[in-house]
């Protein structure tokens, strides 16, 4: 016998048909009223609340205006708004940088947030697979804010527990196509939160002019192109070995010429000596006089190797108890050795002795030389370990354009390319060699997170001009 529970409503139906089995209906639980009333009214509490709290400028001006209208009639409100509107336009046109910090970007992440994101968030998850459904009911990641500014969306989410930013490394093609944008990052700002970065264009689609040879002489990081956010991107050589990896006609030697046109200045102060290994011969030949010494030959290369060790291992006899890291001076200048194309003395040297020869220098060089004011810049089109071991040694990183995925991870570390950092899919048009050249993802020592650059292309006639400038300072 069934006993009918308070606030219930128990159906169970006997079939009447003499042949059948007993049907039962599944029981009817029936809310109370006032039960569905306190929920909803709590669910749009909360609601309230997170409106106020991710958009307090928005809501703070509803509030102004609706108390306006109530104290002092409509006209007065309107009035108001005018001459808010007025003191607006002003401002953006007199201070536009701070207006479009303060007010005009804020509002551009609102709009993002109602009409973009919020909309067709729940799709998007749930078609990428990133929602579950659990006893019946669905859950999907949270949408927590949307900052915007000039080129890209940063979506904060809240993941699901059980779930990890690997999930959404996974998914971050369909997410970057489920929102219109020709990429997605992601990175985690602290446990359980994962930040999508969304750009909305592509500012490195086109060609980046060389950049100016700077005023002042310095060894500090040296701007050679640009980030994705076209801010500069410099990059540091002083204190750090560099390794460019690219496939052929990816743009190494924008990279190259970039960091000896931004060191032009200190240089010709005496504060840096460039010294080039141009196996290749058809690279840094071109701007021979740019070097203060200059290899080709494999023995010769041994022995310029040779001797960079040498200087290496007198400063260390000289700084020791002394002092901890290397100011550049002109008596003892930061030197740069600049490898085009190291594969060839590395892997594919027929002399096995001269092969050793200069991978033992070259491994002295990246493991001591820093802290000395040695750096090594290497460049290869064959990022696999038998082809160079002591790709690890190298603190700084860069992948253009590379062949397989498996490559991205070879160069910029493990995970790198779950990270975002596609250099296997940067552009390129056999019949357009600027397309793609020089777009690159670097991975810096201080910051694990790959960032997307493009060097400046230093044209030939750049290089002639490099030359002359530093035959007029002699």
């Amino acid at each position: 016998m069934l006993r009918k529970l308070p606030g219930t409503e128990v159906q169970n139906v006997v079939s009447t048909t003499p042949d059948t089995a007993v049907v039962w209906r599944p029981t009817v639980v029936r809310t109370p009223a006032i039960v569905v009333i306190v929920v909803w009214v709590w669910r749009l509490l909360v609601g309230l609340v997170k409106t106020i709290v991710r958009h307090p400028w928005a809501c703070g001006l509803v509030a102004v205006a609706g108390g306006l209208c109530w104290l002092f009639g409509w006209r007065v409100a309107v009035l108001a708004c005018s001459v808010a509107c007025c003191g607006l336009a002003a401002w953006a046109a007199l201070w536009p940088a701070s207006f479009l910090r303060v007010v005009g970007w804020r509002v551009v992440s609102w709009g993002r947030w109602m009409w973009v994101y919020r909309r067709r968030w729940r799709g998007v998850v749930s078609v990428s697979g990133l929602a579950v459904n659990v006893g019946g009911r669905g859950y999907a990641p949270e949408l927590v804010e949307v900052a915007s500014d000039r080129w890209a969306d940063r979506v904060t989410v809240r993941m699901l527990e059980g779930q990890s930013d690997q999930d959404y490394a996974d998914r971050a093609p369909n997410i970057a196509h489920g929102f219109g944008a020709p990429s997605c990052r992601v990175s985690v700002p602290r446990p359980g939160w994962v930040v999508l970065t969304l750009p909305r264009a592509d500012r490195l689609a086109s060609v980046v002019a060389a950049r100016p040879v700077p005023a002042t002489a310095s060894v500090g990081p040296v701007d050679v192109g640009l980030c994705e956010d076209g801010s500069p991107f410099a990059l540091r050589v002083h204190g750090t070995h560099v390794l460019i990896a690219g496939a052929t006609g990816a743009g190494k030697g924008s990279f190259l010429w970039s960091v000896v046109r931004g060191l032009l200045p200190a240089r010709r102060a005496g504060l840096v000596e460039l010294w080039a290994l141009d196996p290749k011969r058809m690279e840094l030949s071109y701007g021979l006089s740019l070097f203060d010494r200059y290899a080709a030959r494999p023995e010769d290369c041994a022995k310029l190797l040779d001797d960079a060790v040498t200087v290496m291992q007198e400063r260390a006899d000289r700084y020791a108890g002394v002092r901890r890291n290397h100011v550049p001076t002109a008596s003892d200048p930061f030197v740069l050795v600049i490898v085009d194309e190291v594969a060839f003395l590395t892997a594919y040297q027929g002399d096995k002795a001269l092969k050793v020869r200069i991978q033992a220098a070259l491994a002295t060089l990246t493991t001591q030389g820093r802290a000395v004011g040695v750096g090594v810049m290497a460049a290869l089109q064959d990022p696999r370990k038998d082809v160079l071991s002591i790709r690890n040694l190298f603190p700084d990183r860069i992948a253009l354009r590379l062949d397989e995925p498996e490559q991205v991870d070879m160069v910029l570390g493990d995970g790198a390319r779950d990270r975002g950092a596609l250099a296997d899919q940067i552009a390129r048009d056999p019949s357009d060699p600027s397309v793609g050249a020089g777009v690159a993802y670097v991975r810096l020592e201080n910051s694990p997170e790959p960032v997307r650059v493009r060097a400046g292309y230093v044209s030939d006639a750049d290089i002639r001009q490099m030359v002359l400038l530093s035959m007029e300072a002699v």
